[in-house]
């Protein structure tokens, strides 16, 4: 199993402005992001390729892996790390293959069942949410904080927990036997990206 770090997986949202966006990036990574996946449910083609070499360049200079959002083609064009797909994406076996063995995959699973077919199938990980309510992805199902330490206590690859987290709330996810917390609102709207980054992983690793 690859040695992952995803005390603090950051996920992007929108990148309307780019410079802001990437500087917030970039200072998400100097308070403890592990982990960048671009997400860009919109964008065209060429736009999320040229967004996603441009982090790409912050996310090597920190030695920090990059995961591209269910575009396996983006991800394999700027060589990123890895990949995370969803139940409605291509399905995990078939990403491994397209991917090869040596780059990271991610799968969003909610229930038991899916994790361990995610994990038979060839993930390295899987994300479970949304464990609180999230405006970033409205049709994410949600899970209780017993079912997220279920999934958890079912697979032998790490389970990180997303949806809705905040500096208000990661302290009631202790104890589920998650390897870390993803999160988009609160690094990417923060006002300091760096403090709001190195609070969550306080509150993760305390």
């Amino acid at each position: 199993m690859k040695n992952l770090d995803l005390s603090l997986y950051l996920v992007t949202d929108k990148s309307d402005d780019v410079e802001k966006f990437l500087k917030t990036i970039e200072e998400g990574i100097k308070g403890g992001v592990s982990v960048v996946q671009i997400r860009e449910k919109t964008a065209e083609t060429l736009d999320f390729y040229d967004l996603a070499l441009k982090v790409k360049e912050i996310t090597r200079k920190y030695n920090v892996p990059l995961i591209i959002n269910d575009r396996v083609d983006v991800a394999l064009a700027i060589d990123a790390d890895g990949v995370h797909v969803g139940q409605t994406d291509l399905p995990c076996d078939v990403t491994r293959k397209l991917i090869g063995d040596d780059k990271i995959l991610g799968v969003s699973a909610s229930t038991i069942e899916e994790a361990r077919k995610a994990e038979k199938d060839g993930a390295d990980y899987i994300g479970t949410g949304a464990v609180f309510p999230t405006a970033t992805k409205d049709d994410a199902p949600k899970i209780t904080k017993k079912d997220l330490k279920d999934v958890a206590d079912s697979i032998n690859i790490p389970v990180v927990a997303i949806g809705g987290i905040t500096l208000e709330n990661a302290h009631e996810l202790k104890d589920t036997g998650i390897a870390g917390l993803s999160v988009v609102s609160a690094i990417m709207s923060a006002e300091n990206p760096k403090k709001a980054s190195e609070e969550l992983l306080n509150i993760f690793n305390s």
